[in-house]
């Protein structure tokens, strides 16, 4: 199982592909759609779904594009059910001129629990605190986590906007990412890879803090 990424959007949001053998998933199509779509029919895969860690803006502008292309369902969390419609819950409304929509997702994921799809098997880790619906995936079989913006090299996400809250999210870091094993890796949302290990002795948002 091999894993790419691809930063797309004005503000470089990391889009990824897991892939196997010809199939792959999608996690978070942030823009550049026409990007997305020519590097799947450029590299002959068939994508079976995209998964979205969370609904900001910067993670759901090409959704639409990609989606409609491919005719795949899109898997959110529950709590974030209607902030694909809604500019003003996905952050894009504060952007002048710029609304960011998508239609609704077509499954949506209630907790920490397993996602099969084709070939994949992910553990989905519920991680709010950058929003209320934050997802971390987790394919033990490749040996790394999805993070989306909870857990950056040496960072955190932010947890200034509607919904966030700093105490969650260190409480999701701790209890959800930083018990995965060691050598796993951290894809994060913006950014290059990190693993559970560096994170845990290097990173200065999460040193000192104990629950």
């Amino acid at each position: 199982m091999k894993w790419r990424r691809m930063p797309v959007g004005p503000i470089q949001a990391n889009a990824y592909f897991l892939i196997n053998d010809d199939q792959c998933l999608i996690f978070d199509p942030g823009g550049e759609g026409n990007k997305i779509n020519q590097y799947i029919k450029e590299k002959g895969l068939t994508p079976l779904a995209i998964l979205l860690t969370h609904a900001h803006f910067d993670h759901i502008g090409a959704l639409d594009e990609v989606r409609e292309k491919w005719d795949i369902p899109v898997y959110l969390h529950q709590n974030e059910k209607n902030w694909l419609t809604d500019a003003s819950l996905n952050g894009s409304g504060m952007l002048r001129g710029i609304e960011v929509t998508a239609k609704p997702a077509d499954h949506l994921i209630e907790g920490d629990g397993e996602l099969n799809i084709g070939p994949f098997h992910l553990e989905t880790l519920f991680t709010p605190g950058h929003s209320p619906g934050s997802v971390s995936y987790y394919v033990k079989d490749a040996d790394l986590v999805i993070s989306g913006d909870v857990l950056f090299q040496g960072g955190i996400g932010r947890t200034d906007l509607i919904g966030g809250d700093q105490e969650t999210l260190l409480t999701s870091i701790h209890e959800k990412l930083l018990t995965l094993p060691e050598h796993t890796l951290v894809l994060s949302g913006h950014g290059p890879e990190t693993d559970v290990q560096t994170e845990q002795d290097q990173n200065p948002f999460l040193n000192g803090f104990s629950l």
